[in-house]
């Protein structure tokens, strides 16, 4: 069934549930395609569709139950049981991301850091011990790692994932400044901030008032 959904649906999934939760927190009981199109800036014909493909959730006129849909979001995603999750990479980055408080509540839970750099081997971060990247294939089995965070430099990005492959981990989360390949059955998000800069810069240059010369009279 997962080869059926177009990606981008699967993509917006997660921002459904994001939505959800905080009309739970509001106590509110129902809501309706309009409303979360509003707040997602998505037609509702949108998220109508998008749910279709998972089922009925709702009847025309009544709206969604939130609890009910945050529910079945949350198991048709697979935030319903417990992820373990190795961060390669244990940096400023990777400490950021080993002590990052809103994973554990969503399922995710950090149970290893790597790193090549031997004063950073055997030091806490958080609650794991960072340990040598070299013991990476050995420690994927025996923590049970689902999924892998990269942290490190773009040059040694493809090794660590080339591991990580080799080991049978099928999701894994890029932050290396590098391109890299991996097979089609492999599940790779790819997080670089400075190229989400760039394309923003790309409609910025447009609108930005050009900044005049000092000193320069016409």
């Amino acid at each position: 069934m997962a080869d059926q959904i177009p990606r981008v649906v699967v993509l917006r999934l997660p921002m459904y549930a994001r939505v959800l939760s905080g009309l739970v927190k509001e106590n509110r009981k129902v809501v309706s395609s309009q409303e979360l199109g509003a707040r997602l800036q998505v037609t509702p014909a949108q998220i109508r569709k998008d749910l279709s493909y998972f089922g009925k959730f709702g009847k025309q006129g009544s709206g969604y139950s939130v609890k009910k849909l945050l529910v079945e979001l949350r198991s048709i995603l697979g935030l319903d049981r417990e992820w373990s999750v190795a961060v390669i990479g244990a940096g400023r980055l990777g400490k950021a991301l080993i002590k990052y408080p809103g994973f554990a509540p969503q399922g995710f839970n950090v149970v290893g850091a790597f790193d090549n750099n031997p004063h950073l081997v055997n030091k806490k971060v958080g609650k794991v011990t960072v340990r040598s990247i070299d013991q990476l294939e050995d420690s994927v089995q025996e923590l049970g790692i689902n999924v892998g965070i990269v942290a490190v430099p773009a040059p040694e990005a493809q090794n660590v994932v080339s591991v990580l492959l080799r080991c049978g981990v099928k999701a894994i989360l890029n932050y290396a400044p590098a391109v890299v390949q991996v097979p089609k059955d492999v599940q790779l998000r790819e997080i670089d901030p400075l190229l989400a800069l760039q394309s923003m810069t790309f409609y910025l240059k447009e609108t930005r008032t050009p900044r005049r010369d000092r000193g320069v009279r016409s």
